[in-house]
């Protein structure tokens, strides 16, 4: 609530995502100055990590392009139950990407967590992710926190192997695309993902092996599967430089001439997971057939 109270005194814009219990209590602590804040729920707010923080980049361009805002406070409250591993290790991921996102934003972001309830390794992760902790009226620097681009790559993820049975078809590929987009069409529609889903996974697919043919040697390798309720699709190419695996959450320069595919990708795919290895790099794009 202080925190909400100093930023409409400011004259800041002010957003609070949480539960919806939370919401009703805030409300009633803030009083009348409760309209001048903005809620939103959520659960219906972080539902992929790059759509979420898309819709943070364009909340606070909406409101402090021409001067409307000065700066915009944001109380952002994940949510970690009903996730599985591979989801809780993304969201996990992006809480500690935020901080390279909005490094040169007008905004100031307090991510609440419910120590009574979270399981203890989402609590500990808090930690590492979050340069600064709240516990109390004063902030403190973390003892535990770890930059996304650490150098000892603390950060950085294998991808997990695909469940044993799992259905799972590959593809060679080089400058010719069009049998990457018909063979990810065909292996995800047969896989059971939709065809709104098949038209989002086949742009993902191309737009990433197109990155592949231009910057990782001209060929690499489609592979389209299917893990628990989600069809995944891996690009690898066998280029020798390796990708951050935050790219894509930095919002390209609009004048820029690189930066643009994966985070569109981002916005498009559920989840997305960048990993480079002896094998060349590859980009695991996740999409729900929910």
């Amino acid at each position: 609530m202080p925190f909400c109270l100093d930023g409409l005194e400011q004259g800041d814009a002010v957003l609070a995502v949480t539960t919806g219990a939370n919401i009703d209590l805030l409300r009633q602590s803030l009083g009348g100055a409760a309209g001048d804040v903005e809620f939103v729920d959520a659960n219906e707010w972080y539902r992929t990590p790059g759509r979420t923080l898309g819709a943070y980049h364009r909340y606070v361009d909406q409101r402090t392009t021409g001067g409307r805002y000065p700066l915009v406070r944001v109380i952002g409250e994940p949510v970690w139950h009903g996730r599985d591993a591979t989801e809780t290790t993304e969201w996990t991921r992006y809480e500690s990407a935020i901080n390279v996102a909005f490094a040169g934003c007008p905004a100031w972001i307090v991510c609440p967590y419910d120590t009574r309830v979270l399981p203890g390794h989402v609590v500990e992760d808090a930690r590492r992710t979050h340069p600064q902790l709240v516990a109390g009226p004063a902030a403190q620097a973390s003892d535990d926190y770890t930059p996304p681009d650490a150098a000892d790559g603390a950060w950085t993820r294998r991808l997990a192997p695909i469940p044993a049975g799992s259905p799972y078809a590959v593809l060679p590929f080089d400058a010719d695309l069009v049998p990457v987009r018909t063979f990810v069409a065909e292996h995800a529609s047969s896989l059971g993902l939709s065809e709104s889903g098949v038209q989002l996974l086949v742009f993902a697919a191309n737009e990433i092996a197109t990155n592949a043919v231009s910057h990782g040697g001209g060929r690499g390798r489609v592979a389209v599967g299917r893990s628990g309720n989600r069809i995944i699709c891996d690009i690898t190419d066998p280029g020798s430089g390796a990708l951050d695996w935050y790219l894509g959450y930095l919002p390209p320069e609009p004048g820029g001439q690189s930066g643009h595919g994966l985070w569109i990708v981002r916005q498009l795919c559920d989840l997305v997971e960048v990993h480079t290895g002896d094998g060349g790099t590859t980009v695991r794009l996740h999409v729900g057939t929910a």
